[in-house]
């Protein structure tokens, strides 16, 4: 019984390396797995005015809301067990240009997103005069991602 357990004990850790085997340390980020909960920050960086933010995944509406300048909204939540949580974000600005574009994706093998959220699992999104914004807090810059779109 014994030489059995250690068979399976050695099968079971072989399994988990070829599971996540392309969940490397990339600099200071660690795998998605290692991740308990995700927080998402969207912020209004407008020079002035409110900021039209409407966010969702397929399962959850984070809801529609105005921000003031300088607010943002947030929410936190778990990855499924399929890994593919997805969140994106329609926002437009007072003077109705807009943009649609995803906050929150699961990555199994570049970490683009999860290394600029950090260790901790948070993003930052920021609306502003020219263009979204993603902070980069491992390099401590905030980076365009995208444009705004004319109305």
């Amino acid at each position: 019984m014994g030489r059995n357990l250690s068979y399976l004990v050695v099968l079971m850790s072989v399994l988990f390396m070829v599971v996540h085997q392309q969940h490397v340390f990339v600099g200071a980020v660690l795998p998605p797995a290692f991740v308990d909960k995700w927080h998402v920050h969207v912020i209004n960086g407008l020079s002035n005015g409110k900021l039209f933010v409407h966010c969702k995944s397929r399962d959850t509406d984070i809801g529609e809301q105005y921000i003031n300048h300088g607010a943002e909204i947030q929410w936190s939540f778990k990855e499924n067990v399929w890994g593919t949580t997805l969140f994106w974000c329609f926002v437009k600005n007072p003077n109705g240009s807009f943009a649609s574009f995803e906050v929150f994706w699961h990555e199994a093998q570049h970490y683009w997103l999860h290394y600029r959220c950090t260790l901790q699992g948070t993003c930052f999104w920021t609306a502003k005069d020219d263009g979204i914004y993603l902070r980069n807090i491992p390099d401590g810059i905030e980076e365009k991602i995208h444009e705004w779109k004319r109305g």
